[in-house]
């Protein structure tokens, strides 16, 4: 079985003293948080930092010491099982404009609740839930 690393980031905003969530519209058809593959040569943050970068143009992120998040799935490529597992940290930025990359077809800042109704992936709710909780508990 092929093993697939990924990091990204559940990016927020303050807006009115309440977070606001950054999700990307992918290609592919699915809503999520910025991610990507983990190169041989760069460790999570970078990675995060790097996908952050390419996919949003977004450069000024901080990350809040304290959240990392594992997701693991399975997924099939060209007829192979993959076991892919993401890292998710917590990153601010005082950035609300985004320029998408190739890979994407839109983006939204958004409240939790609007942010909830339109990811895709249960996991991915999961962390949102969490980053959401963390933040309100020792951030905000």
């Amino acid at each position: 079985m092929q093993e697939e690393r990924s990091a990204g980031a559940v990016l927020f905003s303050l807006k009115d003293k309440e977070p606001i969530y950054l999700i990307l519209h992918y290609t592919a058809g699915h809503w999520d948080f910025p991610k990507g593959n983990i190169e041989e040569d760069e460790d999570e943050l970078t990675t995060v930092r790097r996908e952050v970068k390419e996919e949003t143009s977004i450069c000024d992120i901080k990350f809040v010491d304290g959240f990392r998040r594992i997701v693991e799935y399975m997924y099939r490529r060209a007829g192979r099982l993959v076991h892919k597992v993401v890292i998710y940290y917590l990153a601010y930025t005082d950035t609300l404009q985004v320029r998408l990359s190739y890979e994407h077809n839109d983006y939204r800042w958004g409240r939790f609740n609007e942010i909830m109704s339109i990811l895709t992936y249960n996991n991915s709710k999961m962390v949102l839930e969490e980053a959401d909780r963390f933040l309100k508990v020792r951030y905000i």
